[in-house]
């Protein structure tokens, strides 16, 4: 999308101008009183893909399966970005949106380590900073934070009070930048701009509810993200800086909420809801909402431009954006371009004999030549190798045992409806919630926990992968699909409690543009709910429980006054991620316990209710806590579950063979 504010607004502004005796005025003296243009290149929630995706698109009807961005290839075309932007002597900045943590084999035998090499050589100028950086303590947090060669920015949040981030000097609220062309020097002292030259400056914006979302922050205090922001572009204003960018960390429909409370934003670069916004309906993919959305601000005048750049590292945005000599935005545009590489299949295996053949390759290479959101890149050969020499191996031994054979790919997406996706949106999380339930309902799990499951909960957030096609190995679950090292809990509620429950998480994803990750899957469960009012509410029209085999189901309604055992990671069933109902269900008392390996033994943790501190739930046992820092704790009985369950019952894994989730929503 491209905008262009009407040239009457612009001559009413220009004569206006003259009169004004606000903050304008010191930006007249700092300043150059001449228009702008800066081009933007971001990327948002990369989740240490460093290694390409496989995917597919689609050229007409053919299904051509690919493989999508990795780091080496976002390094590639971020280089090509600013190499015109310096030909054309243009000014340009790289962002990340936050969420360059988790999500991959790489950083789970990493911590954050091999995060901050590979993101110090891809020449960013700022990040936002994420929920998910928070995933491992505030110690190795700082570490990352202090070794990487880019500011990592919050403009809303206050570390005084935590031990290992309140010296952190390279946590900052802003930074700003002063721009001659393609000439860029980093401005430290506001209150003497540098003469003659653009100034633009760059805020952090991160969730007001993260300890909700990430409960190891620590002690560090998160401030409202309307009245923070707004705060802060007031007082960069004040210093004569009228050209004002937010890299947030808030998710898309937050994003363009916050551009419709807070003056003065130009351009929010945002990441969170891995939305990848832009129309890709011409390669048999989504059309994900407008890309460079314009917003009108409170005032009725200021107009703010919102992007964001989808997910693990599979494209590159690329924005650009005009001000006029006073300041304001009359122009943004741009799109998100796919990267993917030319070694083409017919078949999700990949096999020899489904590759394309020279003629194949080459009409495929012609139609993507002809579109703007989708370019064969090339890796940057450097990067390419640092990682297969200094990091692949250990990842590629740490996989395990085969478990299953795919024969297909089995896709995730977070919300029904997405991604190109039906009305009952994933397959993979059905899998796992299948396998959640199948290992809890075991005699075995049973005889340690004293609870027979009658069925599990899934949040979709906590799925990080697709399912590829080809061999299946215990890594491919426990590395990359479930890496979060959760334990599984089981915890007995009444069926009025989980049908409030989701509820109240498939409302909050309704929104277009809306963090999908808290929308529920059932594993012996289904449901069906119906929007009634599009993208705000809806009703929970159906619930059921299983009564026969996984294989052979027996549908019987989910009773309100009934107890049910039910199975879920440990942070869900604390009430996390907007699962408040589970909080408010055993904040007096419970009979949840909770599974961890010790020794090699399963063993039982049975808590007695969830205390809750400020925005943090906190688990409070009846005798002895899980210690998952301890060498003899194994805590990742969610991964373990769903491996038993594969190895055991779907060895040519594919998805469940009935609906387990039904959304419908309004045309």
């Amino acid at each position: 999308m491209n905008f262009s504010k009407p040239l009457i607004v612009l001559s009413i502004g220009l004569a206006l101008a003259g009169c004004n005796s606000d903050s304008n005025s010191t930006t007249d003296k700092t300043q150059p009183a001449a228009p702008f243009d800066l081009t933007i290149a971001h990327v948002n929630d990369t989740h240490s893909s460093f290694d390409a995706v496989k995917s597919s698109f689609k050229v007409a009807k053919t299904t051509v399966y690919n493989e999508f961005g990795g780091h080496p290839r976002l390094l590639t075309k971020a280089n090509a970005y600013k190499e015109e932007a310096k030909t054309n002597d243009d000014s340009i900045l790289f962002l990340h949106g936050g969420d360059a943590w988790q999500g991959s084999a790489y950083f789970k035998l990493n911590e954050g380590k091999m995060n901050a090499d590979i993101l110090s050589q891809m020449g960013l100028d700022a990040m936002a900073l994420g929920n998910h950086e928070f995933d491992l303590d505030n110690e190795k947090l700082n570490s990352f934070i202090g070794s990487i060669n880019f500011p990592v920015l919050a403009a809303n949040i206050d570390t005084s009070k935590d031990a290992d981030l309140k010296d952190q000097t390279n946590l900052k609220p802003y930074v700003v930048y002063a721009f001659n062309g393609n000439e860029k020097e980093l401005v430290t002292d506001l209150d003497n701009l540098p003469e003659g030259k653009q100034i633009a400056a760059i805020f952090g914006l991160v969730l007001d509810d993260m300890p909700n979302i990430a409960p190891n922050t620590g002690d560090v205090e998160f401030k409202d993200m309307v009245e923070s922001a707004q705060s802060t572009v007031d007082m960069l204003k004040t210093k004569g800086i009228n050209k004002v960018i937010a890299v947030t960390h808030i998710g898309n429909a937050v994003d363009l909420d916050v551009a419709s409370k807070v003056n003065g934003i130009d351009l929010i670069v945002g990441g969170h809801s891995h939305t990848l916004l832009g129309d890709f309906t011409n390669l048999g993919l989504s059309n994900n909402g407008t890309y460079a959305k314009m917003v009108t601000n409170p005032d009725g005048k200021g107009l703010t431009c919102v992007v964001q750049a989808g997910e693990y590292a599979q494209a590159i945005g690329k924005t650009e954006v005009s001000f006029d000599a006073e300041g304001e935005i009359t122009r943004c545009g741009g799109n998100n371009t796919l990267l993917t590489n030319d070694e083409f299949y017919d078949d999700a295996a990949r096999d020899a004999g489904s590759k394309f053949s020279d003629q194949e390759t080459a009409s495929v290479v012609s139609f993507i030549e002809g579109q703007d959101n989708i370019a064969v890149t090339e890796e940057e050969a450097k990067l390419r190798a640092h990682i297969n020499t200094k990091y692949k191996p250990a990842v590629d031994a740490a996989y395990g045992n085969v478990i299953a054979t795919v024969p297909n790919e089995i896709n995730h997406e977070r919300r029904p409806g997405d991604g190109g996706t039906d009305a009952h949106g994933s397959d993979v999380a059905p899998i796992i919630a299948a396998g959640q339930y199948y290992w809890a309902a075991t005699p075995e799990v049973e005889a340690v926990s004293g609870l027979k499951a009658d069925f599990s909960l899934v949040g979709a957030g906590g799925v990080r992968t697709n399912i590829p096609a080809g061999e299946y190995r215990e890594g491919n679950v426990s590395l990359e699909l479930l890496p979060f090292s959760n334990f599984i809990s089981v915890v007995p509620v009444k069926g009025s409690v989980i049908k409030e429950l989701i509820t109240s998480t498939v409302t909050e994803t309704l929104p277009e543009g809306s963090h999908a990750g808290k929308f529920p899957y059932g594993g012996n469960l289904s449901y069906t709910f119906t929007e009634n009012v599009a993208g705000t509410s809806g009703t929970l029209s159906s619930i059921d429980v299983n009564t026969g085999t996984l294989e052979a189901p027996i549908w019987v309604e989910l009773k309100d006054d009934t107890t049910y055992n039910v199975s879920m990671n440990s942070y869900n069933a604390t009430g996390n991620d907007g699962w408040t109902a589970l909080y408010e269900a055993q904040k007096d008392s419970t009979g949840r316990v909770d599974l961890a390996f010790v020794n090699g033994e399963l063993k039982a943790f049975a808590v007695d209710r969830i205390e809750k501190n400020g925005d943090k739930y906190k688990v409070i046992y009846e005798n002895e806590s899980i210690d998952c820092d301890d060498e003899a704790v194994r805590c990742d009985t969610d991964a373990q579950a769903v491996i038993d369950y594969i190895a055991a019952e779907q060895q040519t894994l594919t998805p469940i063979s009935y609906e387990t989730v039904t959304l419908n929503r309004i045309e």
